[in-house]
């Protein structure tokens, strides 16, 4: 029997407000096209909702990736706040940093976080707002701090950002402290590879970077973004899987789902995906990585 059965991306966003229009879901079994899921009584996801569905609306052994970084740089300062007494030393002690600093944010929002006194200086805000440790002094990066998961994405083609930019259409960075505030609130109900080991049975949470996706499915990296069916019904037919119905646009964020849901289900059995070559027990403990990333 394959390890998994069903197979959930979630496309996820860091914006304000109680409902998301850049949350998407999609799942699929071992066979069929992926179908976006919708929450109950509502059009648009919350993030509360997606904390639900994670903790009582699974299929059984589900793979669900998140579209999110599921932690910040560590490895290239020994620290994720280096000369911040009370760095946290591991991913979930991060996440429990998140959520307690944001407590009174509502909608699992991190405002509170980026905004704070001190960690405010390790990030690239709007308004030209570059934080003064957003650059490691003596590795001056452009683009910010990176992880280890991060350069083996470049490796693979795609164009990673900084978990520490908040700033452009392309960042993460929101997105990720929402996300940890969400993993947090799941504690160890779900595990969380890598930082948690990969279970012989049941559900597990990973990051993903629905790029890597796309590319598998043969479009270009700078391509990855699709609006409507036929152009997201072409990449399903690259990775094996029957079309979703549906003709004219879509919005990106429901393509970017439907189509990793799919990805998943053919990437999930390689025993590679799981092992990369970089992935250590304190990478996996600190910076996590992205399933995929080779």
């Amino acid at each position: 029997m394959p390890r998994f059965r069903h197979f959930m991306a979630i496309d996820w966003s860091g914006a304000l407000g109680p409902r998301q229009k850049g949350i998407a879901v999609a799942l699929c079994g071992l066979e069929g096209p992926p179908v976006l899921l919708r929450p109950q009584g509502h059009v648009h996801w919350s993030r509360e909702d997606a904390l639900h569905l994670l903790q009582r609306g699974l299929p059984e052994d589900t793979l669900i990736g998140m579209d999110l970084g599921i932690s910040l740089p560590f490895v290239d300062a020994g620290a994720f706040f280096p000369g911040w007494p009370a760095s946290p030393p591991d991913a979930r002690a991060l996440w429990a940093l998140v959520d307690a600093i944001c407590a009174t944010d509502g909608h699992f929002a991190a405002t509170s976080f980026v905004d704070h006194p001190e960690l405010s200086a390790f990030f690239r805000r709007h308004g030209g707002r570059e934080g003064v440790h957003f650059h490691l002094p003596d590795a001056p990066d452009r683009r910010g701090r990176m992880r280890v998961t991060e350069r083996a994405q470049a490796r693979a083609g795609c164009r990673p950002y900084s978990n520490f930019n908040l700033v452009g259409a392309a960042q993460v960075g929101k997105s990720s402290l929402t996300g940890m505030r969400l993993l947090h609130r799941l504690g160890r109900s779900l595990p969380v590879w890598p930082v948690d080991p990969l279970p012989k049975a049941g559900s597990v949470v990973t990051e993903i970077y629905t790029t890597l996706a796309a590319v598998a499915a043969g479009r270009p990296a700078g391509r990855a973004k699709m609006t409507d069916h036929d152009a997201l019904n072409g990449a399903l037919a690259g990775l094996g899987s029957p079309p979703v119905e549906g003709d004219g646009p879509i919005d990106d964020h429901s393509a970017d789902a439907l189509l990793t849901a799919a990805w998943l289900r053919i990437a999930a059995p390689r025993a590679d995906l799981w092992k990369p070559t970089d992935l250590t027990e304190e990478l996996a403990r600190t910076e996590g990585w992205t399933f995929g990333a080779p």
